[in-house]
């Protein structure tokens, strides 16, 4: 009989890496700039202040897709320092051209699993906000286990938030959305901005292309916003 006692769990992946094609100009960013932009889990602990040479505000956005978002947030707020995470290559090559192109001093990217990045690189009370927009809303009712926004992972983010810090959060899915809402209700350590049970209706969120083709379809959009408590 096998034993299992030192077998370690599987975690549950809430993203699938899709290997969509990279262009030349994606893969050659990727290749040339990484050193320049990018981080890496085996780095350990980030020294905030020793990467972007200043003490600053500290955003740290989840999935952030092909960067859109991610860069104009950056573009809008130079005061403010960004930590971007994506695991799929032509997003990490696009934003990481992008970067290159406008010299933003105040971005910095990893290619891995956000929670592992939280977990073994981000101090606590070190973020002003944490962003998730559009998460895999795993349609499937078996699949719903995958979905990124569960209790234990709030709790999590709530570590590394500071005391008034924000965790923004944006989904096109209204299943996902109620579970969201649901989840940091009852989260301890949290309050709603917007009030009790009520969606965020005036944000600083830029519009992605993929929102944009969402609201000529159609498809609504609902954003929350909770401030962690001291």
């Amino acid at each position: 009989m096998t034993k299992l006692e030192n077998v370690p769990l599987r975690s549950v992946k809430s993203f699938v890496i899709r290997r969509g094609r990279m262009t030349e100009s994606q893969e050659s960013a990727l290749e040339s700039l990484w050193s320049v932009y990018g981080l890496n889990l085996s780095d350990g602990l980030l020294d905030a202040q020793g990467v972007f040479g200043r003490a600053a505000e500290l955003v740290f956005e989840i999935g952030f897709g092909m960067g859109e978002a991610l860069i104009s947030m950056a573009q809008a707020n130079p005061q403010q320092d960004f930590i971007g995470v994506e695991v799929h290559p032509p997003g990490v090559g696009n934003i990481l051209r992008t970067i290159g192109e406008l010299q933003l001093t105040n971005v910095r990217i990893y290619k891995t699993d956000a929670k592992d990045v939280l977990q073994q690189c981000i101090e606590d009370n070190a973020l002003t906000r944490l962003q998730i927009f559009f998460p895999d809303p795993w349609h499937k009712t078996k699949h719903h286990k995958r979905r990124l926004i569960q209790e234990e992972f709030v709790q999590q983010a709530r570590a590394k938030l500071k005391v008034g810090g924000v965790i923004h959060l944006a989904t096109d899915w209204q299943a996902y959305a109620s579970q969201m809402l649901r989840v940091m209700s009852s989260a301890e350590g949290f309050s709603n901005c917007a009030g009790d049970k009520h969606w965020v209706t005036e944000h600083a969120r830029p519009l992605t292309k993929f929102e944009q083709r969402g609201q000529r379809l159609g498809h609504g959009v609902w954003d929350l916003m909770f401030e962690k408590a001291g």
